[in-house]
């Protein structure tokens, strides 16, 4: 039987499209700004995870890459991965880079730093993106924030690509930073809500 088509099913698209157009033109990054907002909207609206489970292009991606074109080992995920302090852990640590980001772009904000137009891979290798940023065009605060992000993106990508390989396809969503918080959403709102 053949599977009925659903639009939300091809998100992964836009994931794939997000990366090469920052690639092309760091100003795109911005668009990231949606990944990271509608997943906190849905699960304080909804109360669910739904997001995660049906709308993450990310996700889609992994499955694709790693379910269709067959480029994972399929094994599961250690134990130490899975396990609650590893998810917190990961998700304070990606709040400290994220926040971090932020206070690089207050400083060029404020005059106080110069632009850095390098994407800065895996939180530590600076890789020169002076190609995607054509100086002038923008504020310097907006592009440092784009670089910033685009940074956080493009590792967090990395990262969910080696586990996909590693590991099974959505390896990544276990300890997704975002998939963390909108699950502490959840809890919270369920909480809530017997009482």
């Amino acid at each position: 039987m053949k599977k009925k088509f659903m639009w939300y099913d091809y998100l992964w698209i836009l994931s794939a499209l997000y990366l090469i157009l920052g690639f092309f033109n760091i100003l795109f990054a911005w668009l990231g700004l949606l990944c990271f907002f509608i997943p906190l909207i849905i699960s304080i609206v909804r109360g669910n995870k739904s997001y995660c489970n049906k709308y993450c292009g990310r996700g889609q991606l992994f499955s694709l890459l790693g379910n269709k074109c067959k480029l994972s080992m399929n094994k599961p995920l250690p134990n130490f991965i899975k396990s609650k302090w590893f998810r917190y852990g990961f998700l304070a640590f990606f709040m400290i880079m994220f926040f971090i980001m932020i206070f690089n772009t207050y400083l060029v904000f404020s005059g106080a730093s110069d632009l850095k137009e390098a994407v800065t891979l895996l939180w530590t290798f600076k890789v020169p993106w002076d190609f995607a940023y054509t100086a002038g065009t923008v504020t310097p605060w907006i592009a440092q924030f784009a670089f910033g992000f685009y940074s956080i993106m493009l590792t967090s990508t990395l990262l969910g690509i080696i586990t996909m390989i590693f590991f099974k396809p959505r390896a990544w969503c276990v300890y997704c930073p975002m998939g963390t918080m909108t699950q502490l959403i959840c809890k919270a709102k369920a909480g809530t809500s017997k009482e």
